[in-house]
């Protein structure tokens, strides 16, 4: 309520000369103990008590609002995001203690009369929400076709063939015995036991660190790197085709031939002469394939026939020619062995 205009409060009635006086000390103050002097304070006070001014605004705003000032709006909306977010988690972790529900799986029971109509017809027996549980072991005569995925939680035993557009392990798989027409391997491959293979085709450089046995290895060009050593504890027999030969009768004699037995790389040159020999080539050797470059060519007479010559060899890349000096002795029958390096 608005005081009122007409009424004057009794301070307004004090004059400033009172109100001067009632705050000096009295004139023997100076002679009074700090004691009397509280005591002589607190008995003005009693008698011109001050009168208490309310505030207006205080009595018209009501009490939610006045104590809504009092709080900052910032710590207030802390507050309510600090309860939802516990209250939220307090949800969460009740709904973790639940245990999860099982899925119930109706069972159904087949009768003999369903099992004959089964065996009899092509019959659909549920739907994909539904579940076949076979308790006993089961034989399929024909064949079995699975639309979807297969999942075998237990070992799988074929005594067939296992046949795919493609198989894919992801893990280690152990192979008893393996037949594989194709394989390509993007990685290293480690073989620790004996490794049985046909064909071998290597297209890019094979580096083999132990021991490699062969019944038979062809190889375009063999060739001995640093201080390696060649060890060939057997014979060593170089094959091929046989080159051809061209004589000539009047360095032979009369009656006198000549015939080649070996390869390009090793053989033998049989002779035979007859009467009236003369100093020249008795035969040309040329190669079945020519050499790069002119080879070496070691010849070896063979009895004593042929030591007697004074033999000499022609050679070129396409061939070579076994030659005398003098004539050689007539009608006799001897041979020359040779040996041809590039």
């Amino acid at each position: 309520m608005e005081p009122d205009k007409n009424t004057t409060p009794e301070s307004e009635h004090s004059s400033p000369q009172d109100e001067t006086q009632s705050n000096q000390p009295p004139a023997d103050a100076l002679s009074m103990t700090p004691d009397e002097l509280d005591e002589s304070r607190a008995e003005q006070e009693a008698a011109h008590p001050s009168p208490k001014i309310e505030d207006p605004s205080q009595k018209k705003l009501p009490f939610f609002k006045r104590i809504f000032r009092k709080i900052n709006p910032y710590v207030l909306i802390f507050f309510v995001i600090l309860v939802v977010a516990g209250a939220i988690a307090v949800v969460n972790f009740l709904n973790s203690q639940k245990a999860p529900v099982a899925p119930d799986v109706a069972s159904q029971q087949l009768s003999q009369d369903a099992l004959k109509q089964l065996a009899n017809t092509d019959a659909t027996v549920g739907n994909s929400s539904q579940t076949l549980t076979i308790q006993g072991n089961t034989i399929i005569t024909g064949q079995t076709l699975a639309r979807g995925n297969l999942n075998v939680a237990g070992n799988i035993q074929t005594g067939g063939s296992i046949q795919g557009p493609s198989l894919t392990v992801s893990g280690t798989s152990n192979l008893g015995t393996a037949q594989i027409n194709s394989l390509q391997v993007a990685t290293n491959t480690a073989i620790q036991g004996t490794t049985t293979l046909r064909d071998l085709n290597v297209s890019g450089t094979t580096s083999l660190s132990g021991a490699v046995t062969a019944s038979q290895i062809t190889v375009t060009r063999l060739i001995l790197s640093g201080n390696a050593v060649l060890q060939i504890p057997n014979h060593i027999s170089f094959t091929g085709a046989q080159p051809s030969r061209s004589i000539n009768n009047a360095v032979l004699g009369n009656g006198g031939s000549a015939s080649i037995n070996g390869s390009d790389t090793s053989g033998t040159i049989n002779i035979s002469t007859g009467g009236g020999t003369q100093a020249g080539c008795f035969a040309k050797i040329t190669f079945a394939q020519a050499y790069t470059n002119q080879p070496h060519v070691i010849v070896s007479p063979v009895s004593a026939a042929a030591g007697q010559t004074d033999y000499y060899v022609d050679r070129s890349s396409s061939g070579f020619s076994i030659c005398t000096a003098t004539p050689a002795p007539q009608n006799q029958t001897f041979a020359f062995d040779y040996f041809i390096t590039n």
